[in-house]
């Protein structure tokens, strides 16, 4: 979809979130949407009157025209804009399924309707009638009718148990009615249906007087008091059941309003901090379960909490940034993570060179240092932060299935999008040295489509096109980062990126672009504190030797402070 669409689909569902209670300028709308249904309303209850429409008729049909148009168009908005309310509404037929939901069913019988009589011989007058079905859009916002409906639809499998229970018990006792009461009165129970209508009929009090044949037998009055008592049961126990959905629903409401404002605390302990190396002001890489404990004064049920009812946050556990060996301690952090897509991330800075976090969603900290590394160069970034299949692996190095995960299939078109430019460069960051992989003498570790072992150019299977250019970044960068650091590299000594289900591959690279990956030790990414110095350095070598920039500006978003207002990644205007 066109980003510029998306954005507008995106600022509408904001519009229609009917959500009176957030302080936003969308809001103002939904007042607009509440006056114009009032208005409406008020119309259609004056135009009743003979005298008024007599006096004031040609106002009264500039009301009626006026908010038709609007709502003709603010309806067909919300259709148009239902994927974004709910997936299942995407495509054709689910804008159908939309159409006979509650809400999308008043919107349609409240509206078309008017445009019938302009090509059908249908009064006018009938068709008004239906006007007053937009009243019951207001229920929109309404907070209590909102509780209702959840408190009936949490209970809907207990209510069709007890009163399936409740009609064939009914049905038994019904048919016991007509054997006792049948040799009494043959001429009235002349057959079964006669009793088992005068069962059900006294649930709703028989108000039509069409069940008036009473039992006259000492059996059939037991049974008729049963079936009286059975008539305060169908009220009681539903009833019962609505009474603790609502306490439930209003107790998940007291959480969710608890978690929201516990999110909003969480976000304000990623407050921007002033890299020594650098001096660019950035967001923590994460901030530990202890310190949110100790100066958030949250408890750890609040924590997970506020995580879950996020999207932009998630737990982690650093003892998986820890090789085996060394037995590290669990170590639980909450993560921060910037998001404008169902998968994760992207960002189109219409550059040549494109960053790419496959598993920011499994590895601690390399989505961080990925984004800072494209931040700090310009470049475009692209990052699955989200996983929605628990069984899909843990890394996307390698695509065994693009069905494996149901949004990784946009994360490659994206890639594939920013990509699609001359000379364009794709490099996938993963990290490495922790977890179950061994501690390898080299930090970082260059993967461009060769064997394990295999550091020339001469294999059949490269993912770069431009191999000179990478050279000079591999020699130049391995040099920076040595002599500076410490810190050796090496070109597929201890990796392989042979596979044919190679992301680096799949998206292209050594055919329609260049690809490469570089496997970073956490060493680096997690626990070095210079990370964003070295990124700055990576960052300078791509510049100068992938796409032979000289220059490269640093956004004025890492160097400025803006009080209030640098916390986490909602700071950037990307």
């Amino acid at each position: 979809m066109n980003p510029k669409i998306l954005k507008f689909k995106q600022e509408l569902n904001r519009v229609f979130d009917d959500n009176l209670h957030t302080k936003q300028w969308h809001n103002l709308f939904d007042y607009v949407i509440i006056g114009f249904i009032v208005l409406s309303t008020i119309e259609v209850f004056l135009s009743t009157y003979d005298s008024i429409v007599e006096r004031y008729g040609i106002w009264l049909h500039v009301i009626d025209y006026l908010t038709t148009a609007f709502f003709t168009i603010e309806v067909s908005l919300r259709i148009w804009n239902a994927d974004q309310l709910d997936p299942k509404y995407k495509g054709f037929w689910g804008r159908v399924r939309y159409c006979f939901s509650f809400y999308g069913l008043i919107d349609i019988l409240s509206t078309y309707p008017f445009y019938l009589h302009f090509f059908m011989p249908i009064p006018y007058m009938a068709l008004k009638g239906l006007r007053i079905a937009r009243l019951l859009r207001i229920f929109r916002y309404m907070k209590a009718f909102s509780i209702l409906s959840r408190a009936f639809r949490s209970k809907t499998n207990e209510m069709k148990v007890s009163l399936q229970f409740l009609a064939i018990v009914t049905l038994i006792l019904s048919f016991v009615l007509f054997f006792v009461e049948h040799e009494a009165q043959p001429e009235v129970y002349d057959n079964g249906w006669t009793s088992v209508i005068w069962a059900f009929a006294q649930y709703i009090g028989d108000p039509g007087g069409f069940a008036d044949t009473p039992p006259i037998t000492f059996t059939g009055r037991i049974i008729a008091c049963i079936i009286g008592i059975l008539g305060i049961a169908i009220f009681a126990v539903p009833a019962g059941l609505i009474g603790s959905a609502f306490t439930e629903v209003m107790e998940k409401d007291e959480k969710k309003e608890k978690a929201e404002k516990n999110t909003i605390r969480l976000k304000k302990a990623f407050k921007h901090i002033q890299c020594r190396y650098t001096k660019f002001l950035v967001a923590p890489k994460f901030v530990s379960v202890s310190d949110l404990q100790a100066k958030q004064r949250l408890s750890l049920e609040d924590i997970f909490a506020a995580v879950d009812n996020s999207d932009c946050f998630r737990l982690r556990n650093l003892a998986t940034t820890r090789p085996v060996e060394e037995r590290p301690e669990d170590k639980l952090v909450v993560e921060n993570f910037y998001k404008n897509r169902d998968y994760g991330c992207c960002i189109d800075r219409n550059s040549q060179i494109t960053i790419v976090s496959t598993s920011s969603f499994a590895e601690a900290a390399t989505g961080h240092f990925a984004y800072y590394l494209a931040k700090i160069g310009g470049f475009n970034y692209v990052s699955k932060e989200i996983e929605v299949n628990p069984d899909a692996p843990v890394t996307y190095y390698n695509i065994n299935s693009v069905d494996a995960c149901p949004n990784l299939k946009p994360f490659l078109e994206d890639i594939k999008t920013l990509a699609n430019k001359k000379n364009s460069w794709v490099i996938f960051i993963l990290s490495a040295s922790g977890g179950q992989e061994p501690v390898y003498p080299t930090v970082f570790h260059y993967i461009y489509g060769g064997k394990k072992g295999d550091s020339t150019y001469e294999g059949k299977n490269l993912t770069i096109i431009d191999t000179n250019s990478f050279e000079n970044m591999y020699c130049g960068l391995s040099k920076t980062l040595m002599d500076n650091y410490n810190l050796e590299s090496d070109k597929q000594r201890f990796h392989t990126g042979a596979s044919q289900k190679n992301v680096a591959r799949f998206v292209g690279g050594g055919k329609d672009c260049n690809a490469f990956t570089i496997r970073i030790a956490w060493s680096v990414t997690c626990w070095d504190f210079r990370y964003l110095e070295i990124a700055k350095h990576m960052a300078e070598n791509f510049n100068k030797h992938l796409i032979h920039k000289e220059e490269m500006p640093i956004s004025d978003e890492l160097k400025t402070r803006v009080p209030n207002q640098d916390y986490g990644y909602d700071f950037y205007k990307e």
